[in-house]
């Protein structure tokens, strides 16, 4: 009877194992998470015109965010120097906070674009913008104002910027990626095209259509990018740095 006892015991105690198992707390959620990203481009285009006169790009930064929503960041990339009077690299530092309503997505914050070395040949140039964004799904909409002088252009502050986006996972990888933005100008900012006098517009409209492929956190991709402008190059000024071209792109997540 002893041993029956027993049996029956260790029975009910096996039995139970697997339903104290299914009923066991899940991982916490840690309160930060620090990643990072590095890159090589083609070509470095920031809203439709080329940073680095047609020629490729070193890229990468860190990302700290935290789970309240609040993030910091720093991204980097070489630049063309005469462009940016002696400066070789652009370090960009950004925070601000997310958060999500179902569905949306809601994103606030600033960023300061720093060009160590800027100004040795001429302006200093340094940028500083707050922004405010919105996601949908795969669709995305952002707001950028500039709260100095735009890329120290004289009486340039007040310019702003909006883009509207999107992206789509198509599977095994694959995806595409889609964007039109809108630069509007002030003051010194108006920079004349080619053949044309100063100031020149007032207005850059920038377009974007990518696809990309993607596996074990290695990211090739390939984008048309082109605005409504013909803007000289600064180190090679036979050069139209905003016109239409294709950009090859391989980038690592860790």
């Amino acid at each position: 009877m002893k041993a029956a006892r027993f049996t029956l015991a260790t029975l009910i105690a096996l039995t139970a194992l697997p339903s104290l198992a299914q009923t066991a707390a899940p991982a916490a959620t840690p309160d930060y998470t620090l990643t990072g990203n590095l890159g090589i481009f083609s070509d470095y285009r920031f809203r439709g015109i080329s940073q680095t006169n047609k020629k490729p790009a070193i890229q990468g930064g860190v990302d700290f965010a935290h789970s309240s929503g609040f993030y910091l960041g720093n991204w980097n990339s070489n630049v063309d120097s005469t462009q940016y009077t002696g400066a070789n690299i652009e370090m960009d530092f950004y925070g601000g906070w997310k958060a999500t309503f179902g569905e949306f997505g809601l994103d606030i914050g600033g960023i300061y674009y720093y060009y160590p070395g800027s100004g040795d040949t001429g302006t200093k140039i340094d940028n500083g913008e707050i922004y405010i964004g919105g996601s949908w799904g795969p669709f995305t909409a952002k707001y950028y104002y500039a709260v100095t002088d735009f890329f120290g252009a004289d009486d340039s502050d007040g310019s702003w910027y909006i883009t509207l986006g999107g992206t789509h996972d198509l599977g095994n990888g694959f995806g595409v990626n889609y964007s039109v933005g809108y630069q509007g100008l002030k003051g010194g900012a108006r920079a004349a095209e080619i053949g044309g006098s100063f100031p020149g517009p007032d207005n850059i409209v920038d377009y974007k259509l990518g696809a990309t492929y993607t596996i074990d956190g290695w990211a090739f991709g390939l984008a048309y990018i082109a605005t409504n402008r013909d803007y000289a190059g600064y180190t090679d000024t036979g050069k139209n740095i905003s016109n239409g071209t294709g950009v090859l792109s391989v980038t690592k997540s860790f």
